[in-house]
């Protein structure tokens, strides 16, 4: 069958309109491009989708299996998710680790995920390798070898994940195991899907094998094609490749699914975990599946509730009342089932109950009275904006398809669903939440910090009351285990095809006569813009006793402008299916808008207000710190966020670059409406600034737009401001722990100074950073996770500064192993100055490299982030041509000479995580190790307050 439809063209003119009324009465002819594909199935069952568009400089191979959490096997709760580690890492044919080393060395990024209904594994990559990954998909479904090695290793690392993800973040646990529990009582989703520590310890290679055989085969699979490809091409290789594999005779084990039991009383669930900073509220109701008639209801009923600063719990919760920090309602569909979900975290020092009972109100009017005409076409409109988005890319839009496929074995759902919440009335948003959220089936959870457990409360008091289902188990395997073949008898990998030039947008500039740099690069056929102001001094600005005031001035430009009030500025953009957002880096301070073409002259006017006319109002002010200073309280809970914040405090010290962005708690409470005022008075002007206009629109257009939006902003007389040292003299090496009570994990980094972006030496020094840590074949990858089991993942960056970055290293493992992995760190950091690489490793890691900054230009907002980059740090705009070039004249040579400046003995070090764990071991080793209580670490002062 094949499917095409015209791409979206002047009907597009009904997104938006100058005044909002017009937006409610219009609402129901808006367009979106629906997708385009071709589809067919093999004779053993395997269906194949191909979506191509000859513009695209990659192609995105994904293969979903129709197999996830909801068939763990009883007692194995997180195999459909331990296995797609499995399957990921060896075959017949490749050793393991290789597929990922093909992909990273074709210039290409792989992963893959599990859900309740699904485990998907995909690779994007240069076109010329098409065949190559369709390849190891056939060996990964034909092929794998299961055997001890591989199992032990994989759990291992999946063990390491459930730790980083749950409980290492504040929040994980009751997202993962509280929610999780109690949002089905008898159903087959009632388990999480990353399973349990217990239950994986439990479990054995056999019932891996086992389980493979009973799910994983050509008819549970879909391969999904999008990109730049030739079609008679692809189908040749689908055929050479996946034709043969034959489909096993036996069944596909099927759960007996339980009888439906309607919740007919409501419930209340006290939980309490460590290092919870704010309190948390939640309430649950059973929802629908994916291809329910009242699902595109419940999406705009979402919408109207939580999406968006103009959303009703954002309004009533976070921005009025200040009970929470934040505030949000989730319709979730999975393929047979779903839940309505709220998730409320408290503000500090707010009470649970006012809390509430102020969710409660919003529950109940919703209920009891009609949206307004306004609410409905802004919820559709945001809707749409987020939905063109995601279609930009070929990736996006294969994804798309695939989750459409698993959950509603639709292809066409994805356009019937935006239709569908096209004609959504607000009748049916009034009466979808009457019938969904049904007080008396309604879960409520309240969770809190470990220390308010009364005494005599079980630990695991969250848990369920209703009696877990049996799941079903899968019969024992009866075919051969498979085993690596010897090297000289393994079938090698098909080698690329040629090579299909991409071509980089053309990069047009112009100055405006007040001095704003305005650059202009078409990136899409899609009407959709994106501009990005970028506005010279950043965090680096920061006076030394109020960091953050950057943050917070570009943070609170749209908390009111012009004549229009925070909540006027929310409303009037997300109608327009626009969105502006800022923040400052440590060199700029850079402020965003994104929007439909035909809406944009209508949000640039907003986006102008922002600019140039911010009113910073008093009560706006106090509203951004208390929110901001919730938002440290979290982060200040949190192994990694920490260790972040004080490995750039040792790096930098006293010197701007050592502040952080964000702010301190003492600085936030500090910070006055007067010196935003003065920063914004100071810095925000347009000599000081560039406008960079990505997406469809035409050149002449966005200069057009530009000159009508900023061409008003006055040039002041004075001459614009300077930063003077960013970076500062390098400060002595430091190991430092900071000691985290009830911490789920330690978090370890590591990392020396760097050069500023604009030094030639950076190049080199980036193929070292990609040797050392970046992707699964760095060496900390390789060395920590992927030969010990130790993270579930270990990587290196190298900052870009204009001054001066770092190189650093960054992993998260159990306590207990903290001091090891320190080591092994430190091994890597040495490991490059003396241990000669060879010309093809070099090769590989330059492909890697730019393969990556390719993929960064085929999205609206990643090439205007990219030119964003190129402005801060003062480059050539022609950076987006010759960076590859500069990437890949690196030598062995060059790699060795660039790795002297990377040493062990001039590192900072940090470790943050339950001290009494790991500090022995790492003070045998570090005899100077400096200890700090997490209640005293002082971010404010250079030396960390020691």
């Amino acid at each position: 069958m094949i499917r095409t439809a015209a791409l979206l063209g002047a009907s597009l003119l009904a997104l938006a309109a100058p005044a909002f009324p017009a937006l409610a009465q219009d609402a129901a002819t808006i367009a979106v491009p629906p997708l385009q594909y071709s589809h067919r199935t093999l004779a053993n069952g395997l269906n194949v989708y191909s979506m191509p568009d000859p513009s695209a400089g990659t192609v995105t191979v994904t293969v979903w299996y129709n197999v996830g959490g909801k068939d763990d096997p009883e007692g194995r709760s997180g195999f459909a998710h331990l296995f797609e580690h499995i399957l990921s890492r060896k075959t017949v044919n490749l050793p393991y680790g290789q597929i990922s080393t093909l992909v990273e060395n074709a210039g290409g990024t792989r992963n893959a995920s599990t859900g309740q209904d699904f485990t998907n594994y995909y690779e994007t990559v240069p076109p010329q390798y098409l065949e190559t990954m369709l390849w190891t998909h056939a060996e990964r479904m034909a092929r794998p070898v299961v055997d001890q090695a591989v199992f032990d290793a994989e759990r291992s690392i999946v063990q390491e994940e459930l730790r980083q993800r749950v409980y290492a973040p504040p929040y994980g646990r009751l997202q993962r195991f509280v929610i999780g529990d109690n949002s089905f009582d008898n159903s087959i989703y009632r388990r999480s899907v990353i399973g349990s520590i217990e239950e994986l310890n439990s479990a054995t290679i056999d019932d891996a094998r086992a389980f493979h055989e009973a799910y994983y085969r050509p008819a549970t699979a879909t391969i999904i094609v999008s990109g730049n490809f030739d079609q008679a091409q692809l189908d040749g290789w689908v055929d050479q490749y996946f034709a043969d594999i034959p489909n096993p005779d036996r069944p596909v084990p099927v759960f007996e699914r339980p009888a439906p039991a309607r919740r007919t009383e409501p419930r209340m669930v006290e939980a309490y975990a460590p290092n919870v900073p704010l309190p948390a509220i939640a309430a649950i109701y059973p929802g629908v599946a994916a291809n329910h008639p009242d699902a595109a209801a419940l999406d705009v009923l979402a919408g109207i509730m939580s999406r968006g600063e103009s959303s009703r719990l954002y309004q009533s919760l976070v921005y009025g009342s200040q009970l929470a920090s934040g505030a949000f309602l989730s319709a979730g569909s999975m393929e047979e089932a779903g839940t309505v979900t709220v998730n409320v975290t408290l503000a500090q020092g707010k009470s649970i109950v006012d809390a509430e009972t102020a969710l409660d109100v919003e529950l109940e009017r919703i209920r009891n009275e009609p949206v307004t005409a306004a609410e409905l076409a802004e919820a559709k409109m945001e809707i749409v904006a987020s939905e063109l988005r995601q279609r930009e890319t070929a990736s996006g839009r294969a994804f798309i398809l695939g989750q459409a496929l698993v959950s509603e074995n639709d292809p066409a759902a994805p356009d019937a669903h935006l239709a569908a919440v096209q004609a959504v009335t607000a009748a049916d948003v009034q009466r979808v939440a009457r019938t969904y959220l049904n007080e008396q089936a309604r879960v409520s959870i309240r969770y809190q910090d470990e220390s308010r457990r009364p005494a005599g409360v079980a630990e695991d008091s969250w848990k369920n009351p209703a009696p877990m289902p049996t799941f079903v188990s899968v019969p024992p395997a009866v075919l051969p285990a498979n085993e690596l073949l010897p090297e000289g008898e393994r079938m090698a990998p098909p080698a690329p095809g040629a090579a299909r030039a991409a071509v980089a947008p053309a990069v047009v500039e112009r100055t405006l006569s007040n001095g704003l740099r305005v650059i202009v690069a078409r990136s899409t056929d899609l009407p959709i813009m994106s501009a990005q102001l970028i506005i010279g001094g950043g965090a680096a600005a920061d006076p030394a006793d109020r960091p953050g005031l950057a943050s917070m001035t570009a943070d609170l430009a749209s908390a009111g402008a012009g004549d229009r009030t925070a909540p006027e500025i929310a409303r009037t953009l997300e109608a327009l299916g626009g969105n502006i957002g800022g923040g400052a880096d440590a060199d700029a301070t850079g402020l965003s808008l994104s929007a439909p073409i035909a809406s944009a002259d209508a949000a640039g006017a907003v986006f102008a207000d922002v600019v140039l006319r911010p009113t910073f109002a008093e009560d706006e002010v106090a509203r951004t710190r208390t929110r901001r200073a919730n938002a440290l309280a979290v982060n200040l809970r949190q192994p990694g966020p920490v260790a972040s914040m004080v490995l750039n405090r040792l790096a930098f010290g006293g010197a701007p670059y050592g502040s952080p962005n964000s702010g301190t708690p003492a600085s936030i409470r500090a910070i006055t409406r007067d010196e935003i005022v003065a920063f914004h008075d100071r810095w925000w002007r347009p000599d000081n600034a560039a406008l960079i206009i990505t997406g469809g629109m035409e050149p002449e257009a966005a200069f057009a737009f530009a000159e009508r939006t900023l061409g008003e902003w006055s040039r002041p007389a004075t001459a614009a401001p300077t930063v003077g040292d960013r970076a500062g003299a390098v400060p002595a090496p430091r190991v430092v722990v900071v000691d985290l009570p009830g911490a789920g994990q330690a978090a370890v980094s590591a990392a020396v100074r760097g050069p500023r972006r604009g030094d030639d030496g950076y190049y080199p020094l980036l193929v070292v950073n990609s040797i050392m840590g970046q992707g699964q074949n760095g060496h900390l990858f390789q060395e920590i996770r992927a030969k010990r089991g130790l993270s579930y993942g270990a990587y290196s960056t190298l900052a870009a500064r204009l001054d001066g970055g770092v190189l650093s290293a960054t992993t998260q493992t159990k306590n207990e192993s903290a001091a090891e992995v320190v080591e092994l760190v430190l091994h890597e950091f040495d490991r490059l100055r003396t241990e000669a690489v060879t010309e093809q490793a070099v090769t590989d890691r330059e492909a890697f490299i730019t393969g990556g900054w390719s993929r960064s230009l085929e999205t609206t907002g990643g090439l205007g982030g990219t030119l964003a980059s190129a402005v801060t740090n003062g480059l050539p705009l022609g950076e987006i041509e010759t960076y590859a070039g500069k990437v890949e004249a690196t030598t062995p040579e060059g790699v060795m000479a660039a790795a002297q400046g990377v040493s062990a003995e001039q590192a900072y070090v940090v470790v943050v995580g339950q001290a009494s764990m790991f500090i022995d071991a790492l003070r045998a080793a570090h005899p100077d190790v400096v200890v700090i209580p997490a209640a005293e670490l002082d971010l404010d002062s250079p030396t960390l307050g020691l």
